[in-house]
């Protein structure tokens, strides 16, 4: 009974193009955003200076985001996979946080940090 829920990884031939695909998904998360920031900032009112500085939480959570899992060693500590399962979910929330309306630039600043950390 044990054998039969085991499963087999896939071929050699289909990891590095799954990562790959994979990983642009995931780097979409950060460009999505951006896309949509200038209507943003002009729903909350909010001047051309705050686009800078939102722009740059995404670089700045990426930073805080690979120290953080670093320090932790959460890829040593949490499957991988499963890793990177949650940060996707976390960072994709963020991203339809965007969405709500009544925005502020700590709203945008903090749901801009949190794709980059995840």
């Amino acid at each position: 009974m044990i054998s039969a829920l085991k499963t087999s990884p896939p071929p050699a031939g289909r990891v590095l193009p799954l990562v790959v695909a994979a990983q642009f998904a995931c780097t979409s998360l950060w460009f999505a955003g951006n896309a949509v920031l200038p209507g943003l900032l002009r729903e909350a009112h909010l001047t051309g200076a705050a686009l800078g500085a939102v722009v740059s939480a995404v670089q700045l959570g990426f930073i805080v985001g690979t120290l953080g899992f670093a320090l932790l060693a959460l890829a040593a500590r949490v499957l991988p996979s499963r890793l990177f399962w949650w940060s996707v979910v976390a960072g994709s929330l963020a991203n339809a946080g965007l969405l709500l309306p009544g925005q502020t630039n700590a709203t945008l600043l903090g749901l801009r940090f949190a794709p980059g950390f995840f």
